[in-house]
């Protein structure tokens, strides 16, 4: 029996979705609706007339505002929806309940660390202070390519992450912190056997205060340099270029063995969202999720504009009123932010998430928040923070997804499942970045790009559950050395982004 031509998602919506591509005069079954025009795949239709000024309901909850009469059968959009704020009961800790853990946790290949710490892969890291130190440190990983490293099997690479700052801005303060926080981050990740940070020498990151405020020391598996004190570029690079080939034998010495999934760190994903994403792939993943912290392991959501509107359905959550606390805290900050530059958080969704069926950022952040599943809200965290809890987190990051994902891989998640219904090619060195497809079309148009097909659940060949589980198992998979697509073609290094915060001056 082919599946029904529209998604209802609960009976209190006024607004259903479009499974396919719906002509005008098209009759909705089981709705007793029939449509008043064009309604494209993954774009809504209004089963009740709306008065103007009225609430629109998607997921049970409020998406926006009638702009002007909406009559039943209509398409809702941009047109005749808008942004408006309403107030959300936060209700701290409502929803809360203790976690089913179950009794033997799953097992994947992992290295372990001498200090116990658990890697998926294993990387040496050249990373720069600075913007102006980027051309050299790329020429340094540059002569680890090609078949250089055909001596040494079990390392992944040796990869350069450059960024754009460093310097242009205050040598102390919140930007500077930011900065100096996940530098930190990415030189002690589990997925770096070990790092090499190189300096211009006159930046306003000195590589000196960078190493003292993050508690950082040279050694055999931390070096830092800077290009002024070592004599140049070409001595800089022939220098850089000893210190990796002196760490290659000892990084070459990995093996891997069987630990339990407590060691994992999924960072949650989504860019390139469409109509679907709220509907097959991140609920999908956030039933992956709820099996990974059965198992002791731990999520990662993030994205702080993106949860926008819907921030109350996580605050329920939380463990305590504390942790709520500390989540409505980063909303506030946001408000501010954004008013202070003049934006405003309705900014997002993005052109591609409109010409996918999105049209507010609450209907968006519905959406989004369904990747964290729907267990406790343990802790939550500033970007790039060293995520210590075990279970589902938070951490507050802007809602552009490279910037978000270097966040998050700095507090230590060491492997990324990033949902897309637009087509989203992105990685993430040093932790895998698995790319999930919200729909059938976008999986048959980009498989080379895609790991998995979450369209399965809106074609009815597949529930929620059952695609939660299949990504749980590539999870497991992909931790234990298997292959991504975006691994694949070699994503992952020109993705790091560091947020920039205030001014470049």
């Amino acid at each position: 029996m082919a599946p029904p031509i529209t998604i209802r998602l609960n009976p209190a919506d006024n607004v259903v979705v479009a499974r396919t591509d719906l002509l005008p005069g098209t009759s909705l079954p089981g709705e007793d609706v029939t449509t008043k025009g064009h309604i494209p795949p993954g774009h809504k239709v209004a089963t009740a007339d709306i008065a103007e000024g009225e609430t629109v309901r998607k997921y049970a909850q409020i998406i926006g505002f009638a702009s002007r009469p909406i009559a039943r059968g209509e398409h809702v959009h941009t047109h005749n929806l808008v942004m408006g704020d309403f107030a959300r009961d936060y209700a701290f800790c409502r929803d809360a309940r203790p976690t089913d853990y179950v009794p033997e946790p799953a097992t994947f290949q992992g290295i372990v660390r001498p200090d116990g710490r658990v890697a998926t892969r294993n990387y040496i890291g050249i990373l720069t202070s600075v913007n102006c130190s980027a051309h050299v440190a790329n020429m340094v990983a540059d002569r680890f390519r090609h078949g250089a490293l055909a001596e040494f099997p079990n390392v992944d690479g040796v990869v350069a992450l450059t960024h754009q700052t460093g310097c242009g801005m205050a040598s102390e303060g919140e930007a500077m912190d930011v900065l100096r926080r996940t530098i930190a981050g990415y030189s002690r990740h589990p997925n770096f056997w070990g790092v090499l940070v190189i300096g211009l020498g006159c930046e306003a990151n000195q590589i000196g205060g960078l190493m003292k405020a993050e508690g950082l020391a040279n050694g055999s598996q931390f070096h830092a340099m800077t290009i002024q004190d070592t004599g140049g570029t070409r001595k800089t690079v022939a220098d850089a270029v000893e210190r990796v080939r002196a760490m290659l034998p000892e990084a070459n010495k990995v093996t891997r063995r069987p630990v339990p999934a407590k060691h994992l760190t999924l960072a949650l994903q989504c860019g390139g969202s469409d109509g679907y994403s709220g509907i097959t792939a991140n609920p999908a993943l956030g039933a992956a999720v709820d099996l990974l912290v059965r198992h002791g392991g731990s999520a990662v959501l993030s994205e702080t504009p993106e949860i926008y509107g819907a921030e109350h359905l996580l605050t329920r959550r939380a463990v305590s009123p504390e942790v709520g606390e500390k989540l409505v805290q980063r909303i506030r900050w946001w408000e501010d932010y954004t008013s202070r530059t003049g934006n405003e958080m309705n900014n997002n969704p993005s052109p591609g998430n409109k010409a996918g069926g999105l049209t507010t950022i609450l209907e968006k952040s519905l959406g989004a928040v369904a990747k964290g599943g729907s267990t406790n809200l343990v802790d939550v965290y500033k970007y790039a923070e060293p995520i210590t809890a075990r279970g589902f987190v938070f951490m507050d990051t802007p809602g552009y997804d490279p910037v978000s994902a270097t966040g998050q891989v700095a507090g230590g998640a060491n492997i990324v499942c990033f949902t897309t219904g637009r087509g989203s090619v992105f990685g993430c060195k040093p932790a895998p970045s698995l790319k999930l497809a919200t729909n059938t079309a976008l999986w048959n148009r980009m498989t080379d790009d895609m790991d998995i097909n979450c369209g399965t659940i809106v074609d009815g060949s597949a529930t929620v559950q059952e695609v939660g589980e299949a990504i749980f198992r590539l999870i497991l998979a992909t931790a234990s050395g298997q292959q991504t697509k975006s691994e694949e073609m070699g994503f992952g290094e020109e993705e790091f982004t560091p947020w920039q915060i205030g001014a470049v001056m």
